[in-house]
């Protein structure tokens, strides 16, 4: 591996538009979190977890980008990542009924949040050599089994939620790399009964209880609904412009659960309104345009399915998080990038983006006739990358 700590090569490559887009996110999160922690415990952790972030992000982009492209690296830290979520099962520590976390005094490390950045590492690297032939079943069998391995330890942990948000990665990179309309209405079939069979006879009585609630939020609000009926209220009494920092009365009198994690939006909602609201999504539909841009100017197929693999890891969080905090989506713990608390989902989205980064260096110039020939590998005369 070849690195360069040069300050131009730091900055050379950076795409600056998205990292200046990240940068508000981060300071809307820590003003949701500065008001609400009284002993400001968790805004100290977070600024520290944004910083070791950063750091990383300009680290990862200094590295030579032919690094992550080898097989052996790339599988060496997929195999490293199974091991991880292996030993929660004997190390880790249990947080909200889930035993997802390893804590190390006041700090904490979810190996899932860097299993997503691997797996779409992974799965870019075998689409990439097999674009060709993709049609073929077999691809798409042993794809799901590098997805299906940690799928199943999250999901035994209970982490449903991440689990989820590894299926949605898998599945979105099969239909990016040029899956068949036949494969795609098998595999659909597929999901839709492993969905339902896991309701019926995996599902603990919690996780039916919340899909219920999904439809019908208001059945039970003194009880398993009573999550979603705070944060749907946080969200509505923020009105245009919002109350104020600070003066968010369902997040500090505590009315509004979790919220300095899952429901972190609904507290930045209610202070800062539709406004505020309005100009976070702005942010975040920068931040996803500028990674499918990347991805676009990729110099060959694993960048361009790396860099779709990274907007899928981002876009699903962001959907998921905001469509649970407004009581259109059932609760399932995901954080909103960036501003939830948490620095293992930090530092692991910078890493994401610090990868994403270094890919740049070996871009290609835009043109509309290359894009439609060349992108994911259509053209049979490109061969394996």
């Amino acid at each position: 591996m070849q690195s360069s700590f040069t300050l131009k090569s730091v900055f050379k490559n950076i795409d600056w538009v998205l990292f200046l887009a990240i940068i508000p996110i981060l300071v809307f999160g820590l003003g949701a979190l500065w008001p609400l922690s009284g002993d400001t415990i968790f805004f100290k952790k977070q600024v520290i977890s944004i910083i070791i972030g950063i750091c990383i992000f300009f680290l990862a982009s200094t590295t030579d980008p032919r690094f992550f492209r080898k097989s052996s690296i790339v599988l060496t830290f997929y195999f490293i990542c199974v091991f991880l979520l292996l030993l929660l099962f004997v190390f880790g520590n249990f947080i909200n009924g889930a035993q997802s976390w390893f804590k190390f005094g006041i700090f904490g490390f979810q190996p899932v949040d860097l299993m997503k950045v691997i797996l779409v590492l992974v799965l870019a690297k075998y689409f990439s050599r097999r674009h060709v032939e993709i049609a073929h079943i077999r691809h798409i069998v042993v794809s799901g089994l590098y997805m299906f391995i940690p799928f199943l330890l999250v999901f035994l942990q209970p982490d449903f939620g991440s689990a989820m948000i590894l299926g949605i990665i898998w599945f979105g990179m099969v239909l990016a790399s040029g899956l068949s309309k036949k494969h795609i209405l098998i595999l659909t079939t597929i999901g839709l009964v492993i969905f339902a069979s896991l309701y019926i006879f995996v599902f603990a009585p919690y996780q039916k209880q919340r899909l219920s609630n999904f439809l019908n939020p208001l059945a039970d609000v003194h009880g398993s609904g009573y999550n979603v009926l705070q944060s749907t209220i946080a969200v509505g009494s923020g009105q245009v412009i919002g109350k104020g920092l600070g003066f968010g009365t369902q997040s500090r009198l505590r009315f509004l659960p979790e919220y300095q994690t899952d429901f972190i939006f609904a507290a930045y909602a209610e202070e800062w309104g539709f406004v505020g609201v309005l100009i976070l999504l702005i942010l975040y539909s920068i931040v996803i345009i500028r990674i499918l841009m990347t991805a676009l100017y990729g110099a060959t197929n694993f960048e361009i399915l790396f860099g779709i693999g990274i907007a899928l890891m981002f876009l699903s969080h962001i959907v998921i998080n905001i469509g649970m905090n407004m009581g259109i989506m059932p609760v399932t713990g995901i954080t909103l990038p960036f501003m939830s608390y948490g620095g293992s989902h930090i530092v692991a989205s910078f890493l994401g983006l610090g990868i994403l980064q270094a890919m740049r260096k070996y871009s290609r110039s835009f043109h509309r006739d290359d894009m439609r020939n060349e992108f994911l590998g259509l053209e049979k005369q490109y061969g394996d990358i």
